[in-house]
Parts: C-alpha cells; sequence; structure tokens
C-alpha cells in the first residue's frame, strides 16, 4: 500500500509538466535562456524561480516544467551551471588570479563560499581552488605562486 501511495505521489507531481504545450514549452525556454543566459541574471544571487515566473508572467510550476524537460535539471541546478561555467573561465583567467575564492564566488551569484564550493565539486568532481591549481600545472607560464590561499581576515576590507 505504501509503495502505491508513493508511485500515485510522483505521478500528481510530474502530472502538471503536460499541462505545457510544446510550443509554450519552446517559447518558455527561449524567454528563460534569455533571462538567465544572455542577461545573465544568474549573477544575482537573489533571482528566484519566483522572480523569473514574473517576470514572464507566469509561475513557478511551468518555471519547473520547462527547466526540468527541457534542460532536464532543477531550476537552481539550471542556474548553477552558468555560474559554475562563468566561474571556471574567471580561475584560469590570468586577469583574476589575484581573486579569492569568496570573490570569485560572490562575482557569478553564488549566495556563500560553501555553496560555491559544494555546486562546484557536484559539477566538476573537484573544488575551485583544486580546478586553478591544475590548470596552472597544465599552463605554466601562469605564475602559481600569484594564487592566494586561505579566508580573508575578518577585519581585512
Amino acid at each position: 500500500m505504501a509503495k502505491y501511495n508513493i508511485i500515485e505521489k510522483k505521478e500528481k507531481a510530474a502530472a502538471y509538466r503536460s499541462l505545457v504545450s510544446p510550443k509554450m514549452m519552446d517559447e518558455m525556454q527561449e524567454k528563460i535562456m534569455n533571462i538567465i543566459v544572455m542577461q545573465k541574471k544568474y549573477r544575482d544571487k537573489d533571482y528566484s524561480a519566483k522572480k523569473l515566473a514574473e517576470d514572464l508572467g507566469t509561475n513557478t510550476r511551468y518555471i519547473s516544467a520547462v527547466v526540468n524537460v527541457r534542460f532536464h535539471m532543477n531550476y537552481t541546478s539550471f542556474v548553477n551551471k552558468y555560474r559554475i561555467d562563468e566561474a571556471m573561465s574567471i580561475l584560469v583567467d590570468k586577469r583574476y588570479q589575484e581573486l579569492r575564492m569568496e570573490e570569485v564566488s560572490d562575482m557569478v551569484g553564488f549566495a556563500n563560499r560553501q555553496s560555491f564550493y559544494a555546486s562546484f565539486y557536484r559539477v566538476m568532481g573537484m573544488t575551485p581552488r583544486e580546478y586553478r591549481l591544475q590548470h596552472l600545472e597544465q599552463h605554466p607560464t601562469m605564475k602559481a605562486t600569484s594564487v592566494k590561499r586561505g579566508r580573508k581576515p575578518k577585519n581585512a576590507k
């Protein structure tokens, strides 16, 4: 009986996905990509699925359905993917080698260093620092000594 209830709940939870027509999915997918990627809203740590839904004149269930069906992930994972892509570029860019991980995290839209590290590790299988160091080993013209370690002291600005 419990098994049946779990299956029934999953079917009910996913049923709203079929309410969005393929044409509407196409339109919403394009609009979501425009706002999140082209306008770089992924950098805004306060830009939620709710705000996206408001901007598109829809509700979060439709946003969730489109992101889930078209991108095969949830909204948070979708946004974090673009944050991590940009972080990877920053981490290996000579112009940004002096930045601490907290600064990189903030630039790409993560609320804090911990969520940045957790998301980065989930996607890349290594920490942002390991990624930077690995890139430095592969490109020795970039000075490894310029990479700062550790956290910024609380009283420093």
